[in-house]
């Protein structure tokens, strides 16, 4: 029987934007479906095995525990989610977790680097007044790979920084409504392979279950998953829509 691996980065400071919600509905889509599934943590100064999870996940935190998770990043774990994103894995990240797969995130005069995954750059500019922030309802038009056509993401964005993508990288999706990574590029998230980052939280996943379906596929190569009774989740995900206004 596949089991699914999970390995959560920094739980205790990372974990503001409803993050336990996303690991939950993992947890259960794979258990309803009869899928093993395990999960482990690893925080502040952790070794980490690059062949121990199927997907890594890194969620949001405040300025000051984002700064922390990011030096050991940078340092402790880096070489190994090097290795994890090259052998496959997937490696998902929200909001804050996003803004660290890339290079650096700075935010008023202080800067802190990101793990290097993906070419981007997040900036907070610091003015008075300051830069509004980023908040609201959020729906974005994704087109992954393995699936049917055009999806849509639905979910909340609360973000000061602006998060800018190399030239080469292939944002997540295309904003419906909402702000996405700048306000102004018309572009939410990014997608390189496995690795994956989005402004999405509220939590995102059991606002989208097809997503989490996805994200569990590709973490275990499987062709497809067994189908579920999703009449409460897909009214979860028309509600999200509805109030993004999709």
């Amino acid at each position: 029987m596949p089991e699914l691996r999970i390995c959560a980065l920094y739980p205790d400071l990372m974990n503001i934007y409803a993050d336990r919600g996303n690991l939950l509905l993992l947890e259960r889509r794979c258990r309803w479906r009869g899928l093993g599934f395990s999960i482990s943590d690893s925080g502040l100064g952790d070794e980490l095995d690059p062949d121990g999870a199927d997907l890594f996940y890194l969620g949001g935190g405040q300025d000051r525990d984002q700064a922390l998770c990011a030096q050991d990043l940078a340092t402790v774990k880096r070489d190994a989610l090097h290795a994890a994103a090259a052998r496959g894995a997937v490696l998902f990240g929200v909001c804050g977790g996003y803004q660290l797969l890339g290079h650096a995130y700075a935010f008023g005069a202080e800067e802190v680097p990101g793990v290097g995954l993906v070419d981007l750059r997040t900036v907070r500019i610091d003015t008075t007044p300051p830069t509004p922030r980023l908040i609201g309802n959020v729906a974005i038009e994704v087109e992954l790979p393995g699936t049917d056509g055009p999806r849509v993401l639905a979910g909340f964005e609360n973000h000061g920084g602006r998060t800018h993508l190399g030239a080469g990288e292939q944002p997540l999706g295309r904003v419906l409504r909402g702000h996405g990574n700048t306000g102004e590029s018309g572009f939410e998230g990014v997608i390189r392979d496995g690795v994956i980052g989005t402004y999405l939280h509220g939590p995102l996943l059991p606002k989208n279950a097809w997503f989490a379906d996805w994200l569990v596929q590709r973490a275990l190569g499987l062709d497809a998953l067994e189908p579920l009774d999703d009449a409460l989740e897909l009214s979860a995900h028309a509600a999200a829509r509805r109030a993004a206004g999709v």
